[in-house]
């Protein structure tokens, strides 16, 4: 269920999706990850003097402040786009979004084609599985009932039957290395439930982890399902009146209690990591020794002032996205300006070549 929060927002100028927008290079766009997960670049931004620097991912445990508390997403990428036919023996793919509520085999999905033909019907694989939908929803997802002779839930059926969900922006069909590469490498088997991966953890290695830890950082575990609204561009001519997707997470008591301690310096890996902070900590918890389970509809943007967020590892995000508006508010918390501070940082990194999106590189702000 959401949880009403007490977010850090400010009266301020509205704005416009217009300004969102900026100039990238097609090839700019990452198609696939680089050869090595570490030998990734990393742009740092010090927000204290302005400086930009260019690095080497496998640098990233030397140029951070000591003893942080790297909070990370440990969600695994669901093979969420399942293959169906219709009793025409027309062709369709079910994308598994989330359970419907309550959960069972009911499931909130898009359906392509979509539009008449996905309204009403059935469509299944012999032998495998069938599926009914029951209800056509205003967001443009459908609701749809599987009945499954092999499997215990309609994920683990994606997980026989299914393929990754790559980013729209990457302009090829999924592959077998995807399967490695789209996951983050402390990605949980248990934890299968996003439609898109946590892309700033993408580039952690083993090796890096470790090295982070006996330098003395200490990393601290959540769970966000990330859903297919962080694609969804903002439609809305005034940025505020976008409707923002809500995402399930999860929290265990010991990383509430980081959260919850505020001498802890606190490094994000990802957008999905700050939503999850920000909301968990913009609301009342009286059951600090019991997990946490909630909905985040969060949408942060300029000017917000972060509750729990001190360093923040992301990558470079889509043109007129609500990352976007994330990572400019980041570059200045409590102020309107991050936004062209941010157009400045993206033009450096066009400049100097950097890849874009889900597979690009990374930029660490502190």
């Amino acid at each position: 269920m959401p949880i009403a929060c007490r977010c850090a927002f400010h009266r301020t100028a509205k704005m416009l999706t217009s300004e969102l927008q900026y100039d990238l290079p097609p090839d700019r766009i990452a198609q696939s990850p680089s050869k090595r997960r570490d030998q990734s670049r990393l742009l740092v931004f010090e927000r204290k003097s302005g400086k930009i620097a260019h690095h080497l991912f496998h640098e990233l445990p030397d140029l951070l402040p000591p003893q942080l508390s790297i909070l990370r997403n440990d969600v695994s990428v669901l093979k969420a786009r399942l293959p169906g036919e219709r009793p025409t023996g027309g062709k369709v793919e079910c994308l598994l979004l989330r359970p419907a509520d309550p959960p069972d085999t009911t499931w909130r999905c898009l359906l392509k084609p979509g539009g008449k033909t996905a309204k009403t019907g059935t469509f299944g694989l012999a032998n495998e599985y069938s599926a009914k939908v029951i209800e056509s929803l205003i967001s443009g997802e459908y609701l749809v009932k599987f009945d499954l002779p092999k499997d215990s839930d309609p994920p683990a059926l994606a997980q026989r039957l299914g393929s990754l969900p790559l980013p729209p922006y990457v302009r090829r069909p999924a592959d077998k290395a995807d399967e490695e590469s789209y996951q983050t490498v402390y990605a949980k088997n248990e934890n299968r439930s996003a439609v898109a991966a946590p892309t700033a953890g993408l580039h952690f290695t083993p090796e890096i982890l470790k090295k982070l830890q006996n330098d003395g950082h200490t990393i601290h575990d959540l769970t966000l399902s990330v859903g297919l609204g962080t694609f969804r561009p903002i439609e809305t001519e005034k940025v505020e009146d976008h409707p923002m997707h809500a995402e399930e997470y999860f929290l265990d008591p010991s990383t509430k209690s980081v959260l919850r301690d505020p001498s802890q310096n606190r490094l994000a890996i990802g957008t999905t990591c700050v939503r999850t902070i920000e909301h968990y900590l913009a609301t009342d918890d009286s059951e600090l020794k019991s997990p946490t389970r909630a909905e985040a509809q969060l949408f942060i943007r300029p000017p917000y002032s972060f509750l729990g967020v001190d360093h923040l590892l992301t990558n470079f995000h889509l043109p007129g996205s609500t990352l976007l508006c994330l990572v400019a508010a980041f570059l200045a918390p409590g102020k309107p300006d991050g936004l062209p501070m941010l157009k400045k940082i993206y033009a450096e990194a066009i400049a100097q070549d950097y890849r874009f999106f889900s597979y690009g590189d990374a930029m660490l702000i502190v």
